[in-house]
């Protein structure tokens, strides 16, 4: 039996007679094309949204829009592939009518409108919220870090450049040792000579200058660390599995797992994004209450506090830093806090009360009030063994805003399921646009123009979904 052949490149065939039949009514660049042009570049602060009266003409903000939307809808994010593909792919011809930038133009044109992608997601969050597709009851908040276009080589901390200095002085006075030296050494021995040494000696003299300015600019940011390639990058934990990067956040909504809102961080934890995300999401959302869940690295008593003051409420699992439980000793939530009598009761059911207040320096040296519980009856207790290993007694720590956590936790018990919730809303949504859509890193350098990336990368995934919830035909209908 013969295989199914195809035709003769000779043959003579004939072609639709418009770009417009090769797209049929139900493809999604249809809505892409009719999404933008219901925009007003001007109002949204697109450079270029109104052609100057001299000069030579430039290419229309818009048809740069819907390249760039098609690409991250497709997979398709560099500049360069960009260029690409308005020659050789019919669908991308007939969205941008056969024009053909080139990849700088194309590449211009994403550093010059990094401000502006925001709140062109936001138009199509506008879009989603007339279409109830939000549900604006529960909103998860996640944040994933992404590869920034530095290396971990390129990334210094103080503590690296000491040492960096340290080994370059050690590796001069070896190298001088060695001049003093080498006319006791033996002769059949090959060692390099005294010119050739004074040439390592003053490279090595380079780079300690080198690293001796990068020291001083550290020192002038007042930054616990310098990137040079993207100077807003920064390095993260190897747990992370990204060396140096950025921290993006998204807040989604439970019904259809769609982004309410979106940023980028170069903040190496979670810690103070709770408040930030959850605050955006409500005001995006336009709901009076809202709730939040988020895994235990954003759980902060000043978060939590933030949040209950604008009628959100948070659910975060409580992260347990004690040591005492790796030595089998009475942890922090073993003892009982009573609001009104202001102590604490520890397992002994002894009673702590308040001794002392005093302002204690943090992280990033940041300083918080801090309230401490003392018991007077640990020396004749008979569970001393289980609760200190400190001569003294036992003293329990507790911050102004820990009562948020307390209410957080009755809460957390009453709604178990709110938790066990959080995976399924928000994980999928950072695996479908870091793996399957391509996007594991960034492109362009500087936090600004990370997060106008970001913007589309959040765009394209919401465009997507939308588009397979709904269906072409119907968002245009609803569109228009």
């Amino acid at each position: 039996m013969a295989y199914i052949k195809g035709a003769s490149r000779e043959q003579v065939m004939l072609f639709p007679d418009s770009i417009d039949e090769y797209v049929t009514e139900d493809n999604p660049i249809r809505f892409v094309d009719a999404f933008v042009e219901n925009l007003d570049m001007n109002e949204l602060g697109f450079q270029k949204a109104k052609p100057a009266a001299t000069g030579r003409p430039g290419y229309c903000p818009k048809d740069l829009l819907k390249l760039y939307i098609y690409g991250y809808k497709n997979r398709i994010t560099s500049s360069r592939n960009l260029e690409k593909e308005t020659i050789r792919n019919m669908e991308v011809i007939w969205l941008v009518k056969n024009l053909k930038p080139d990849f700088k133009t194309i590449s211009d044109f994403r550093k010059e409108n990094k401000n502006s992608f925001k709140k062109v997601f936001k138009k199509f969050t506008i879009v989603c919220n007339a279409l109830n597709l939000f549900s604006g009851e529960l909103v998860a908040i996640d944040g994933t870090k992404i590869k920034a276009v530095n290396s971990l080589k390129k990334n210094y901390s103080e503590a690296i450049l000491k040492k960096k200095l340290k080994d370059i002085d050690e590796r001069i006075d070896r190298y001088l040792n060695d001049i003093e030296n080498n006319d006791e050494k033996e002769k059949d021995v090959k060692n390099p000579n005294a010119k050739e040494l004074q040439k390592k000696i003053k490279s090595l003299k380079l780079r300690k200058k080198e690293y001796e300015e990068i020291e001083k600019k550290l020192k002038k940011s007042g930054d616990s660390q310098i990137s040079l390639t993207d100077p807003d990058s920064r390095a993260y934990p190897r747990k992370f599995g990204v060396p140096v990067g950025y921290n993006a956040q998204i807040a989604v909504d439970d019904k259809n797992h769609l982004i309410v809102t979106q940023d980028v961080t170069n903040a190496v934890t979670d810690i103070e994004q709770l408040s930030i995300m959850a605050k955006e999401a409500k005001k995006e959302l336009g709901v009076e209450e809202l709730k939040v869940c988020a895994d235990a690295g954003y759980c902060s008593s000043m978060e939590i506090t933030t949040c209950e003051k604008a009628g959100i409420e948070a659910y975060t699992p409580k992260i347990n830093t004690s040591t005492n439980s790796k030595k089998g000793l009475y942890t922090k939530d073993m003892f009982k806090f009573d609001l009104n009598k202001n102590c604490y009761y520890c397992p002994a059911g002894k009673e702590m009360p308040y001794k002392f207040t005093r302002l204690e320096e943090q992280r990033r040296k940041k300083k918080r009030v801090v309230i401490y519980y003392i018991s007077e009856s640990c020396h004749i207790c008979t569970q001393r063994h289980l609760c200190t290993e400190s001569k003294n007694q036992r003293r329990i720590s507790r911050c102004p805003e820990e009562d948020a956590i307390d209410r957080m936790n009755e809460r957390m018990k009453q709604n178990p399921e709110i938790i066990k919730k959080r995976k399924e809303i928000v994980e999928h949504v950072f695996g479908t646009i870091k793996f399957w859509n391509y996007q594991n890193r960034f492109l362009t350098r500087g936090l600004e123009k990370v997060k106008g990336e970001f913007s589309l990368s959040a765009l394209a995934y919401n465009m997507k979904r939308v588009l397979n919830i709904i269906g072409t035909k119907q968002l245009i209908e609803a569109l228009a």
